[in-house]
């Protein structure tokens, strides 16, 4: 079996933590019980590229156990656990094509061999699976059923390649499923974020001023966590609607340029590039804490910080101090990646379960339409039956019962003629 992973002798620690995180993972573990009785996916090359954590391996393991055959790549080349990959490889016979710390050009020739196995369905984390496939690998679109996204930038990616023509395969939008966005964006990036700063730099959220550029569901869940730990939470944003709703949830709101120079922390989840730039650096006080939990390392400036610089410095793992004219250091975090999973694990299991059982699913569906009922080429939302299903599978695996309509409650909401 094909595979590129840092060392097989790790399979036994990753079957340990993939295990733990199964105990998280009720949903997906009774989607898995369904697809070993069912085998729905009986035959399906599945191709992934995903952060290679506990979480995605359970995935991975319950889309054979439907009888698909699945590979994976990472989604960043920070966020590989290679214990996880030695164990998928090892354990489960799923080929691996990931190592923690690879550069570009092998994250690039990882992809590439995802694809040399023909995937009829792939997984995407960013889109780079299906840009690599319109890029370079056209000859595999006439017999690929469609793609799954899993996050906001790879889904931003997508919709513009729809509006400008260019794609030419159909896509679930995973991202934009209720029980994904309000739940793994805000819960869980919410809380690996500050995981991940807490890690890497051990300081005292309490007291601090943690500025937060963006107010999506990402930057809600983590402006609350954050505000909860008691800093002093400052928004900046560009959409107004965003703003003003950060506004009346009691957060200050202001441009970046106001309050470089106050930030203790500076956090961004934006999505797009270059929202910390040299002259904010300029202004940052000593000792500045700059992340990243957007998906890709463009949020900040690296290259202006390094201009800046007259010295870089690494005093802890997952820190490089930039110490600029004057003595003054900013501290970047995980290389300006992911902080979330380039200085910590990811997500809790607990949150991945709605998202990773979506994702199943969605390959479910996908797999199971006729030849003459294929999805068109566009972006697509995750079909309401699933997405409420999953939330009903997590409500149930909490021991949480809800009401049910009556008939006559039914018939009252879908009248006009009833009135008050």
């Amino acid at each position: 079996m094909q595979h590129d992973i840092a060392d097989a002798g790790l399979a036994g620690r990753g079957a340990d933590r993939t295990e733990w995180a199964a105990q998280k993972m009720p949903v997906l573990r009774s989607v898995a019980e369904r697809f070993e009785r069912e085998r729905p996916l009986e035959g399906m090359v599945i191709g992934g590229c995903l952060h290679v954590t506990t979480e995605t391996a359970n995935l991975m393991i319950t889309l054979k156990a439907g009888g698909a055959r699945p590979s994976l790549c990472a989604s960043n080349p920070l966020s590989t656990q290679d214990d996880v990959a030695a164990h998928l490889t090892v354990d489960h016979d799923i080929p691996v094509f990931a190592v923690r710390g690879e550069d570009n050009e092998r994250y690039y020739s990882h992809i590439r061999s995802v694809l040399d196995l023909k995937p009829s369905i792939t997984l995407d984390d960013g889109a780079d699976l299906v840009s690599t496939i319109h890029t370079e690998r056209r000859e595999l679109i006439p017999n690929l059923l469609g793609s799954m996204e899993e996050t906001t930038t790879g889904v931003i990616r997508l919709r513009a390649m729809e509006k400008d023509g260019a794609l030419e395969v159909p896509v679930i939008a995973v991202n934009d499923a209720n029980t994904k966005h309000m739940f793994d964006n805000r819960y869980g990036t919410g809380q690996s974020t500050i995981d991940g700063i807490l890690r890497a730099t051990n300081t005292l959220v309490a007291g601090s001023v943690f500025v937060i550029a963006g107010y999506g569901w990402c930057g809600r869940g983590l402006a609350f966590r954050a505000r909860g730990m008691g800093a002093s939470v400052v928004i900046t944003e560009v959409d107004p609607l965003r703003a003003l709703e950060a506004v009346m949830d009691g957060f200050r709101v202001a441009k970046m340029d106001e309050v470089a120079s106050v930030g203790d922390i500076f956090v961004t989840v934006t999505g797009d590039i270059n929202v910390l730039v040299g002259r904010h650096f300029e202004m940052m006080k000593d000792g500045a804490v700059v992340a990243n939990s957007g998906h890709f390392d463009v949020e900040i400036d690296k290259e202006a910080l390094k201009e800046l610089a007259r010295e870089v410095k690494k005093p802890r793992e997952s820190v490089e101090t930039y110490v600029l004219a004057g003595g003054k250091r900013v501290n970047l975090l995980g290389e300006g990646r992911l902080v979330n999973l380039s200085a910590a694990e990811g997500h809790p299991a607990a949150v991945m379960d709605m998202s990773f059982a979506n994702q199943a699913l969605c390959c479910e569906y996908l797999a199971g339409r006729s030849e003459g009922d294929k999805l068109d080429t566009r972006v697509h939302s995750v079909p309401e039956q699933i997405d409420a299903g999953v939330a009903a599978l997590k409500l149930a695996s909490m021991g949480v019962a809800i009401d049910e309509l009556t008939p006559e409650q039914r018939e009252y909401l879908a009248s006009w003629e009833m009135g008050t």
